[in-house]
């Protein structure tokens, strides 16, 4: 009954399916079949009065407190009937762009793979590499930092310096054609050559003993190998031609000092040349009682070439011994027939006595007074014996000189005097000695 009046209601509109209110539209009907026909006419026209009223303070009581959703909703509905087509050819669009990725994505891993060479991989290999090894890297490039500071340092810490090197030679010879260890190398062998300046420097201190000497022939000659091979030099020369080498240098070093202690004599020296000039304007047949500034220069003069030339003389026989020479006369294979030559202080000790004997021909006879004469000849002999201990004994070498016809017999007494307190201090020492 109920069906056929909402057929005749809804004119057949939905007559293939029925949704959610078609059920309450039926169950509606199915109770107005089941009331009497006069509560029809008076009680429904009211219930539904009433119904429609509570929906209405209910619609509006939704609306005033959700009318900004309301509106909202409302909004974006009215928006889909644009957003889904444009949602739809965008997925038509990336379902169509599907192979095209595929096929770059298998380009892109075959171009790209590591089995294959590629330079972009190669400088991003590079660049990983640099990046694992940046704290190595940068402990490599402060070693020429670490090394000039070492040497710059007071007091120099060349121990520390000479490691350095060496540890910078064998990363150059691990790494020969590395441009880095190579630009380090170089770095390198210039702040030894500066280390190997400053102990030359130092071979040339007034106040230098032979403490401080063997020290700094030790580092010489450590440093002296290294330099040769920074400037390409052979290697093959021997350790008996470095000995050479650093002897020959030892004695120019103290040659230079003394000298410059000598040249500081310079005033002395100059008075000592006017006295001379004094003397030829006099001429030789006047007397002459001067002199007196030409015994200060050459007492000062004999007495540092006495201290230095013994000093220098006992540092280098004690820094450099003597060796025996090998044994066989047969040159071995290889060998320059010139060689060995001789050691340096075979001819230097004649270098300074000839030294100090010009210095005597052009002074010594300007001073008349026989007290002085004597008191610098006994000095003289003095300095021949210091030598003679170190076998430089240049004592022969005085009767070349011409102290003038009237001081022979006076230069023969002053050798006797010496000779004879020379041989009572003998004496006495052997006394002592045995005692």
């Amino acid at each position: 009954m109920a069906d056929i009046l909402y057929d005749l209601l809804a004119q057949s509109e939905q007559a293939s399916s029925k949704t959610g209110s078609d059920q309450v539209s039926l169950e509606y009907l199915t109770s107005l079949s089941s009331r009497p026909l006069a509560s029809l006419g008076t009680a429904e026209p009211q219930a539904l009065s009433q119904s429609s009223h509570g929906l209405l303070l209910s619609l509006q009581s939704l609306s005033k407190k959700s009318h900004k959703q309301i509106i909202d909703s409302a909004t974006h509905h009215a928006t889909l009937s644009s957003t889904l087509p444009a949602l739809a050819a965008s997925t038509a669009e990336l379902r169509n762009s599907i192979p095209k990725l595929d096929t770059e994505a298998v380009r892109f891993s075959t171009t790209f793979n590591k089995s294959s060479e590629n330079e972009v991989l190669a400088r991003r290999k590079k660049a990983l590499l640099l990046s694992r090894n940046v704290e190595r890297l940068v402990d490599v490039l402060e070693l020429p930092t670490l090394l000039s500071t070492a040497i710059s340092t007071a007091p120099v810490n060349y121990s520390s310096a000479l490691d350095l090197n060496g540890h910078i030679r064998r990363l150059h010879s691990l790494y020969p054609k590395s441009p880095l260890v190579t630009s380090i190398s170089t770095q390198s062998d210039e702040a030894m050559r500066i280390m190997a300046a400053n102990l030359i420097l130092s071979l040339k201190s007034p106040s230098l003993k032979l403490a401080a000497s063997l020290r700094t022939i030790s580092w010489l000659r450590r440093v002296l190998p290294d330099l040769e091979s920074a400037g390409g030099g052979i290697h093959n020369k021997g350790h008996d031609s470095q000995e050479r080498v650093l002897g020959a240098l030892f004695l120019v070093c103290r040659l230079a000092t003394l000298m410059t202690m000598l040249d500081a004599l310079e005033p002395l020296r100059d008075l000592a040349d006017q006295e001379k000039a004094r003397q030829k304007a006099i001429g030789s047949g006047n007397a002459w009682s001067g002199g007196q500034q030409t015994e200060r220069y050459l007492k000062r003069y004999i007495e540092i070439f006495r201290e230095q030339s013994f000093a220098i003389v006992s540092m280098f026989r004690s820094i450099f011994p003597a060796t025996g020479p090998g044994e066989g006369g047969a040159i071995p294979e290889n060998e320059d027939p010139l060689e060995p030559i001789p050691p340096a202080l075979a001819t230097f000790p004649l270098y300074l006595v000839e030294m100090l004997l010009e210095t005597l021909r052009l002074y010594l006879p300007t001073v008349k007074d026989q007290a002085s004469r004597d008191s610098l000849l006994t000095q003289v002999l003095y300095c021949a014996g210091s030598l003679g201990r170190l076998g430089g004994d240049f004592g022969l070498f005085l009767a070349t000189l011409d102290v003038g016809s009237e001081a022979e017999e006076e230069w023969v007494e002053v050798v006797k005097r010496h000779r004879a307190l020379a041989g009572r201090l003998e004496s006495i020492v052997g006394d002592q000695k045995k005692g």
